[in-house]
């Protein structure tokens, strides 16, 4: 096979966008919706569903600057680390959170269950640029601490497994360096 089928050519070239480089307009609920279902087409053993989503439309992203700021401060996050996590947060206007929600299972592992919200994050990455939009997946502190967790209505034993930033993008941010394919592959026979 010499031609490159245009799903392939889309994988080789796909580059998230920077969240700083997303702006209005955003997704509304209908165009949403399509790239949710694509991102919810990942490996799913047991069909534990061991995810969910949170979509944080502008008011919500405020007010998670808001708790991000104020929880900063009260744990002693460093200055300018927390300020540009209160802007990725304080200039979105489109985040969907995608929660990690393991299941109780005698036969699925939660590793392979994290595995699977993993793979909701990175399809959900993936949906959204092929339909146009901008994206970009962020986690840091804020997406580990039980604090800000309770914001986002997360059962204790719920973590976002990523927030995933969406909008238009202002500009292309230029290629960055790849893997080295060849020195990270082993082949056996």
């Amino acid at each position: 096979m010499t031609e490159i089928p245009p799903a392939m050519e889309f994988l080789l070239s796909r580059r998230s966008r920077p969240a700083k480089l997303l702006a209005p307009p955003v997704p509304d609920r209908d165009q949403l919706m399509p790239i949710l279902t694509a991102a919810a087409r990942v490996p799913d053993h047991g069909k534990l569903e061991p995810w969910r989503f949170v979509v944080m439309g502008r008011n919500t992203c405020t007010a998670m600057a808001e708790a991000v700021e104020a929880r900063g401060n009260e744990i002693g996050i460093d200055p300018d680390k927390l300020a540009k996590t209160v802007r990725a947060f304080g200039d979105a206007h489109l985040i969907v959170a995608v929660i990690a929600s393991p299941k109780p299972s005698a036969t699925i592992p939660e590793i392979e269950q994290t595995l699977s919200a993993g793979a909701v994050c990175l399809g959900l990455v993936n949906a959204a640029l092929a339909s146009g939009w901008g994206a970009n997946w962020l986690t840091g502190w804020p997406a580990m601490d039980a604090t800000l967790q309770l914001h986002l209505g997360l059962a204790p034993s719920e973590w976002v497994a990523g927030f995933i930033h969406l909008g238009t993008a202002t500009a292309t941010p230029p290629e960055r360096p790849r893997p080295d394919i060849e020195a990270l592959t082993t082949w056996q026979p």
